[in-house]
């Protein structure tokens, strides 16, 4: 049956037999550039197409390509042919059919034919092991054909014109959506590929889908990608925390204060003084997030609250807030730590409580103003010598401008109002970070006193310059000397905080590794099973790498709606400060926007020189604004 020279089908290609033995040696072209190969094969591998001689496998290809390009001009010989043999359901042999429909069979062009039948609608293949055979479609199944290509053809139409207007930079139409949205999957980090960014001839990355998205207006230039981007949910957590269990808890005699920002909806933490000693009153939610519990992974996959300028997404659960925040009902649970301080401000002692009490909540405004009052007066006495004692063991103190961005949107598809307010050291902040310090070092003390594991947090000594400028130049110098953070199972210095031995704990609400802590404390004070070395390294270092991409979001997403202020107020002028001269250019640091940019170098500039500058471009999707000095 089978020859040299004869055309076959292998693998649904043409291929043509070069020799003749116990196993057939068959030619066939692969790839686009048509390369010669060759393989042995089994008789049962390979179906007849024609028993003529083919000289040129790669000519076969090739009319099969013309064909397909001619296909318009055998429509009516291909519907006569159908109508002939619609009435029968039997199959026809593909030299029949093709001498009725095409004129010829002859083995050069019987694979083109071939492939032209395969691909109609109106014939089916009934090839058998030894033979090729069509047979008719039922008129039903030739519909169903015709109308799913035709949906196909109108596809590619609407995908083209997609991309042509993309490639125009022109709005969008609604026929565009369902492609944008799969550009919009690549800004938002949910994909690697669009295949109408590649048909665009655009790179296939974040970026310029960003910018296509803009271009369109498919998106308005507000529209944040960055948490997405980054794997971070801009949903609070939805599994609400049980309400606090009935336990045995110390109750607390005095007023505590929880002292914030006046935009702050979470209060974890208040203090207080009873005349002997400082107590930090924190909230409890591992009195029912246990480790491994469902909510407890779902909190350490986030790793912290998300904070951007259009609010919060919670690490735990905003219906939880009134049963765990401290202030928000006429009594608190915390976990409380009791800290007794020697004559030179050191901690002499620190026990942890499960306690319950009230708190009275004020802003740093409100408690600066009563800084001289019986209850407060004695925190901020403390504060200013914890201060100095840390300042004497090596403490770096670094003030850089910070800012509260504001977004509100009055409805859901407004422009939104954008706005900055200055965020002031006061004397009540400044206290309550010295009591947060002296919680978290209290904690470090406890726990390793008591053999607990237990995260620890440590700052290697900074690279302090021999030199340090005045003013803001000085303070960006400070920061930049800084080491990153460290945070283990191991105590050791906080050398930035000047601490010899800290950990985090004043945030289990908003932060995992201090939830962490929590249910370590907890667990000692009533004796259960603690969490070994390991786990809680494990624990919080995947906490920390969840954190890390939460606030990586967070300033992008800062960065993001200053670009989009200044793009609604393309006017703006503002002041900066110079805080490094580099060779060709002056780093400037511009405190109402809390934002740091490089201008081109004047000969004329100094250290903390103050200039006044202006937007001169600004490209939201790579994040990049030039200033110009005025």
């Amino acid at each position: 049956m089978f020859s040299k020279g004869s055309l076959v089908i292998y693998k649904n290609q043409p291929a043509v037999i070069a020799e003749c033995g116990e196993k057939f040696t068959i030619t066939f072209v692969t790839g686009a550039k048509m390369q010669l190969t060759s393989q042995n094969v089994r008789a049962k591998d390979i179906l007849l197409l024609h028993k003529g001689t083919v000289s040129d496998i790669k000519a076969v290809v090739t009319f099969a390509q013309t064909l397909q390009e001619q296909a318009q001009d055998y429509r009516q010989p291909m519907q006569e042919a159908y109508e002939l043999y619609g009435e029968d359901d039997s199959a026809v042999a593909i030299g029949e059919l093709a001498e009725l429909i095409f004129g010829d069979f002859e083995a050069q062009k019987a694979w083109a034919y071939y492939s032209f039948l395969k691909n109609s609608f109106l014939f089916e293949e009934k090839s058998t092991e030894t033979d090729v055979l069509f047979c008719c479609r039922t008129k039903e199944q030739v519909e169903i054909l015709e109308k799913k290509s035709n949906e196909k053809d109108q596809e590619e139409t609407l995908r083209k014109a997609c991309v042509e207007r993309i490639k125009a930079k022109q709005p969008f139409t609604s026929d565009d959506a369902k492609y944008l949205q799969e550009v919009e999957a690549l800004a938002l980090g949910k994909t690697a590929k669009s295949r109408v960014l590649k048909e665009a001839g655009l790179a296939e990355t974040d970026e310029v889908a960003h910018k296509v998205l803009l271009d369109s207006q498919f998106w308005p230039y507000y529209k944040n990608p960055f948490p997405s981007r980054w794997g971070v949910s801009m949903q609070s957590a939805n599994q609400q925390l049980s309400h606090p269990p009935a336990e045995e808890r110390l109750t607390i005699e005095h007023t505590a204060f929880a002292i914030d920002n006046a935009w702050s909806a979470d209060p974890d933490d208040a203090v207080a003084f009873d005349g002997e000693y400082l107590w930090v009153h924190i909230a409890d939610p591992a009195s029912t997030v246990l480790p491994d519990s469902a909510i407890d992974i779902s909190a350490r996959n986030r790793g912290a609250t998300l904070y951007i300028p259009e609010g919060a997404a919670r690490m735990l659960a905003e219906e939880s807030l009134a049963d765990y925040a401290l202030g928000l009902e006429e009594w608190s649970n915390a976990l409380s730590f009791r800290i007794k301080l020697d004559e030179n401000g050191t901690i002499a002692d620190t026990n942890v409580f499960k306690t319950k009490l009230k708190v009275k909540r004020l802003t740093y405004e409100e408690a600066s103003d009563l800084c001289d009052s019986s209850d407060l007066a004695p925190l901020f006495r403390i504060a200013r010598a914890n201060e100095e004692r840390r300042k004497k063991t090596g403490a770096v103190s670094i003030t850089l401008p910070e800012v509260h961005i504001n977004v509100e949107r009055s409805e859901a598809n407004a422009e939104p109002k954008i706005s900055f307010t200055t965020i002031k050291s006061t004397k009540a902040s400044e206290m309550v970070r010295e009591m947060m310090l002296l919680a978290g070092e209290g904690a470090a003390r406890f726990a390793f006193k008591n053999n607990i594991p237990f995260p620890y947090v440590s700052q290697d000594a900074p690279d302090l310059p021999k030199e340090l400028p005045e003013g803001l130049a000085g303070q960006y110098k400070l920061r930049r000397s800084m080491h990153s953070r460290s945070v283990g199972v191991t105590p050791s210095m906080h050398s930035g905080l000047g601490i010899g031995m800290y950990s985090q704990v004043t945030s289990p609400l908003r932060r995992y590794s201090d939830l962490v802590a929590h249910q370590q404390l907890r667990g000692f004070i009533d004796g259960k099973p603690l969490l070994d070395k390991d786990t809680v390294l494990e624990r919080i270092s995947a906490g920390d790498a969840a954190s890390g991409a939460t606030v990586k979001a967070e300033r992008k997403s800062n960065l993001h709606w200053t670009l989009c202020f200044l793009y609604q107020n393309p006017q703006w002028q503002g002041t900066g400060v110079i805080v490094e001269l580099k060779e060709k250019a002056a780093v400037v640091l511009i405190p109402e926007l809390a934002m740091e940019t490089q201008i081109a170098l004047n000969g004329k500039m100094q250290l903390n020189q103050e200039i006044t500058l202006k937007v001169s471009k600004i490209d939201i999707p790579k994040q990049l604004v030039n200033f110009l000095a005025v």
